[in-house]
């Protein structure tokens, strides 16, 4: 399910005093089945872009491509379109409302109109998605549970849908390292097992690197560079435009190289900095 995205751009309240440009004349695909991860400083247009993706938001000018599908024309089926391509915004814990987890995600498929045996599945094939145990769970109030275990409660409702693209905004939010290693590995599992399309939108570099096979740099509403994580992360002079930092082990292995250490600047992981290091070692050693 590709989304295309020619030349759009997006207007708050124009033909105002107030009048703002969001988003200024993006150009960006994003394949079937890659994650994509997308980063930029507050303000910069990410969280405008991707609310365009299932039509939240109509562009100004430009389109969005769906699957084949214009989404921009007003013809189109926006519950159907929603119900294929899943938004999570930021703290989505915030939106849980319902007294039971298994009636919190239930919630979407029951607007389907899916029988009471389909949702039911659902909801047990969602929870186990997230890795949360339905017959421990579904009658517990999401209420009474860790912050890590009510975001994939969250997730779980909006995978129920079952969607084939599926976009996360700043996911790690507010979460301890624990919960956030959780949450990510989920994604990554999701990913895995169902060759899904994952939008990821983030402040961490360190999840970007981490997750996204591809990544684009916003700054002041315009798309200002896409590449591997390897590429946008070595390219030191656009992050630090678009007032953006690299992760740490990056900024680690740089800082090394600065010194005269033999090592190399583009690693994204502990462990590649381990291996470096090592090597780097191993070398003087035998020097």
């Amino acid at each position: 399910m590709p989304i295309i995205i020619e030349n759009l751009s997006h207007v708050y309240m124009p033909g105002t005093p107030f009048e703002s440009k969001a988003i200024d004349n993006i150009n960006l695909t994003i394949e079937d089945g890659e994650v994509f991860g997308l980063i930029g400083h507050t303000g910069s247009g990410k969280s405008t872009l991707i609310q365009h993706f299932n039509g939240l938001l109509r562009p100004t000018t430009g389109r969005v491509v769906v699957n084949g599908i214009d989404i921009t024309n007003k013809n189109v089926d926006l519950k159907k379109l929603r119900s294929k391509v899943g938004l999570i915004f930021q703290y989505p814990e915030h939106q849980l409302f319902e007294e039971t987890v298994v009636k919190d995600v239930a919630f979407g498929p029951k607007n389907l109109g899916l029988s009471q045996e389909e949702i039911q599945k659902r909801v047990k094939e969602a929870l186990a998605l997230v890795g949360l145990d339905y017959d421990v769970l579904k009658d517990r109030s999401p209420f009474e549970l860790s912050g890590g275990q009510m975001r994939r409660i969250a997730i779980a409702g909006v995978l129920a849908m079952k969607p084939e693209v599926l976009i996360l905004d700043e996911p790690t939010a507010g979460l301890d390292p624990r919960g956030r290693d959780e949450i990510l590995e989920q994604i990554k599992n999701l990913h895995m097992k169902h060759k899904i399309t994952v939008i990821l939108v983030s402040h961490n570099m360190e999840d970007i690197a981490r997750m996204a096979g591809r990544v684009g740099v916003m700054y002041r509403g315009k798309l200002i560079k896409t590449g591997t994580p390897r590429q946008v992360f070595s390219d030191y002079d656009t992050l630090k435009k678009a007032g953006l930092g690299i992760p740490q082990v990056t900024k680690l292995m740089k800082m090394l190289k600065e010194q005269g250490k033999a090592v190399r600047t583009d690693v994204l992981t502990v462990k590649e900095a381990e291996n470096e290091i090592l090597s780097m070692l191993r070398g003087k050693k035998h020097a």
